[in-house]
């Protein structure tokens, strides 16, 4: 069983699923209408109300999740939590409430993840299809082809915004209307050519935004029921003419969501008048959907996050012989370092296969380089924080360790940068190890076993394993080598 948590800038959401068969079956849904986006003052930071309102509402989150034996739990955070100044003050007090992990992933990530909860349910392979998820805070656009992703688009507009900025105190006029959907329109205009009607044959709608904005055309009588251009228009006219949101009785809509469908109907109209589209089909996933796929696949050893470092590795031209050489090498060392648990394991094989990214950049000081790249490539299945883990790692892997020293309170983390610093010195010697030729440990101090064959054999290696203990030294940390027949 697996449950995803959306913390949305509109609202925070969760699906419990269950696999059955071929399809995932939500057995329970829960929503906590936060409005999280207009939380935010005018320094770019959460107030204090916002942060005690979603505490609270994690917490409650976490009594339902206590309910059930999950397999696996994963919490992601969207816009608000991207932009918000303040978030890594505030983000254990999350974390604690409710009890996982919180992953504030790149709106390039959210548009992965939306599409693959729709792919998931659409049964046409091989259709070439356009998705829109309007949030509170951002709008994804995602073109793709059956399951295949082919371009992401994630837009700095949602209907909080939108809302706030274009309709104060809740009046509605023609002008701001207008206003409203020409500002959508320039956040689109830019990007849109390979978004336009000849690349897919069919556009859906995955946000609770457009289900809404169909919700009320459907129970208000409006148009013909389609979600086309000319209906959203007439929907338009009937909120212009109530004049005030607070005024704006919208059938199956509750008043404390009106001013979002609002915003979020004038960036559904500018979206299809920048892209050329005349007609929208909403669908019942999106985010939530695709969370829960993505655990079943990492279960089930299908995790996109192993593409993603080929792909990275590919682009920046890395020498896969020796990354891969360094990467079982990390791996067994780790391995004898006794972690207490596995968080690190994977992601220091990545960033082993990665390690000499940044070699396309320049020689002297690739390490610096590499860092920055993994940092901030586009690496789809991967969090922020995930990443900046593998950056951190690869700029500790050589010289001195001042750069990293505040990371080493984590003592797992340590064990690991030490993995990779030795499987680079050994790999850079030529030597070739199994779980029998060396034995490394790490408490208060390092010891490192190495046969005394290898300095006879390899003249250079005293040299780097003297320059290893003087690293570790200058942090004060003894390093402690010993010499076996």
């Amino acid at each position: 069983m697996y449950a995803a948590v959306d913390l949305g800038s509109n609202s925070f959401r969760m699906h419990i699923g269950r696999f059955d068969g071929d399809a995932m079956r939500i057995v329970k849904s829960a929503r906590e209408p936060l409005r999280l986006g207009a939380g935010l003052d005018a320094d770019g930071n959460l107030t204090t109300v916002a942060i005690q309102n979603a505490i609270a509402a994690l917490y409650r989150f976490r009594l339902v999740l206590n309910q059930y034996s999950m397999d696996a739990v994963r919490v992601v955070a969207t816009n608000t939590m991207r932009i918000a100044k303040n978030a890594a003050e505030f983000m254990p007090e999350l974390e604690k409430a409710i009890g996982y992990p919180i992953e504030i992933i790149s709106g390039e990530e959210e548009g992965r993840l939306i599409y693959m909860g729709v792919a998931k349910v659409l049964a046409n392979p091989a259709e070439n299809r356009l998705v829109i998820d309007i949030g509170g805070g951002s709008t994804e656009v995602i073109l793709g082809r059956g399951q295949e992703i082919l371009k992401v688009g994630s837009f700095s507009v949602g209907t909080v915004k939108q809302s706030l900025s274009f309709f104060p105190d809740g009046r509605i006029s023609k002008d701001s209307f207008d206003a409203s959907i020409l500002s959508a329109r320039s956040h689109f205009e830019d990007a849109a050519p390979p978004y336009q009607s000849d690349n897919w044959t069919q556009v859906y709608g995955s946000s609770g935004s457009v289900r809404s904005i169909a919700e009320v055309m459907e129970r208000n009588k409006i148009g013909d029921g389609k979600l086309s251009l000319k209906n959203l228009e007439s929907l338009k006219e009937f909120c212009i003419q109530a004049g005030q949101i607070s005024e704006l009785e919208l059938a199956g809509i509750k008043p404390e969501r009106t001013a979002m469908v609002v915003g979020g109907l004038a960036i559904l109209i500018g979206v299809m008048e920048e892209l050329n589209i005349a007609e929208v089909q909403t669908i019942e996933a999106g985010l939530r959907m695709g969370v829960i796929w993505d655990l079943h696949l990492r279960a089930t050893q299908h995790d996109r996050r192993e593409q993603a470092v080929q792909n990275v590795a590919t682009l920046f031209h890395v020498d896969m012989q020796r990354a891969k050489l360094v990467a079982e090498l990390a791996h067994i060392l780790f391995a004898q370092l006794k972690p207490s648990s596995e968080l690190y394991t994977a992601q220091l094989i990545w960033a082993a296969k990665m390690h000499e990214a940044g070699l396309v950049v320049s020689q002297t000081g690739y390490h610096k380089h590499g860092a920055y790249l993994v940092e901030y490539s586009d690496m789809q299945g991967f969090t922020t924080r995930e990443q900046r883990n593998m950056s951190k790692l690869i700029l500790s892997q050589k010289g001195n360790l001042r750069k990293v020293q505040d990371l080493l309170v984590d003592s797992d983390f340590a064990k690991a940068i030490l993995a990779l610093r030795l499987a680079v010195l050994f790999m850079h010697t030529r030597l070739e190890l199994s779980l029998a030729d060396v034995k490394v440990k790490m408490k208060n101090r390092i010891e490192l076993d190495i046969k005394g064959a290898w300095l006879t054999q390899h003249p250079t290696l005293s040299y780097w394993l003297d320059k290893e203990r003087e690293a570790w030294s200058e942090i004060e940390v003894d390093f402690v080598l010993r010499v076996t027949p």
